[in-house]
């Protein structure tokens, strides 16, 4: 039986309803914490909801389009208003994008990767950095990938946008490690078996690459009031922390 090292505390997860963020919800939902699943997809969401109640745990469903930035606002201030507090926060949604050279993008793909993979986690921060620092030990964690460095041709865009994203996490980190509670932390999931990663190698064999819920216990490792490290980087396919 999965310890309940999250017992009473509030857990976020964005892209809640499918592949990454459905493990983690559950994951997290395990080890006890109640789980805030937002996501766009209502069906993928009360799957979850039905997977979380057989685990013995709870969630609220938040059917939202993180693009839609005011209702990240209203989210914030729903937390505030239920709990007073978050101790925990998943940033996974994201977007592929195009994979095409960075001449050819229409600037509307551009502008709407942009605004899920970088401008609503930076809403993430500014609706809950208040309500992280009210929590004991509040916990942030962003998924960002490998192409945020090796920036191959033809996936400028998405390696441009996590890049971007680790830029603002480490910023955010320094801010506030060592003057706060709160610990903030990027995590690189690899190759896994995900809608995403079906649609950026098409001809890869689906059956050779871990499911999901392989890298969700890492990721809600990083949630954890004992894990203490700030502003690092874990990659799960070499099981390194290092710094970010």
């Amino acid at each position: 039986m999965t310890t309940k090292t999250l017992a009473d505390k509030i857990v976020l997860v964005t892209g809640a309803s499918r592949g990454i963020g459905y493990q983690a919800a559950l994951e997290a939902a395990r080890r006890g914490a109640h789980v805030v699943a937002v996501a766009r997809t209502v069906g993928g969401l009360e799957e979850l909801d039905d997977a979380i109640e057989v685990l013995g745990g709870t969630a609220t469903l938040v059917p939202l389009d993180l693009t839609e930035f005011d209702g990240i606002d209203r989210l914030g201030r729903a937390v505030f208003e239920r709990w007073g507090r978050l101790d925990g926060l998943v940033g996974n949604a994201a977007s592929l994008g195009a994979i095409t050279p960075v001449s050819h993008m229409e600037p509307k793909d551009f502008e709407k990767l942009l605004a899920l993979n970088v401008t609503a986690n930076y809403r993430l921060i500014r609706s809950f950095d208040l309500l992280l620092r009210q929590s004991p030990s509040g916990r942030a964690v962003f998924l960002s990938s490998s192409s945020a460095r090796s920036a191959r041709a033809f996936w400028g865009a998405y390696a441009a946008s996590k890049a971007a994203l680790e830029a603002l996490v480490k910023s955010y980190a320094a801010e506030v490690g060592g003057v706060t509670n709160v610990r903030v932390n990027a995590f690189y999931p690899g190759a896994v078996r995900t809608a995403m990663r079906a649609r950026a190698v098409p001809g890869e064999n689906p059956d050779t690459l871990p499911h999901p819920s392989v890298v969700a216990p890492p990721i809600i490792d990083m949630l954890e009031p004992t894990f203490d490290a700030n502003r690092m980087l874990f990659d799960v396919e070499t099981g390194a922390l290092t710094p970010l």
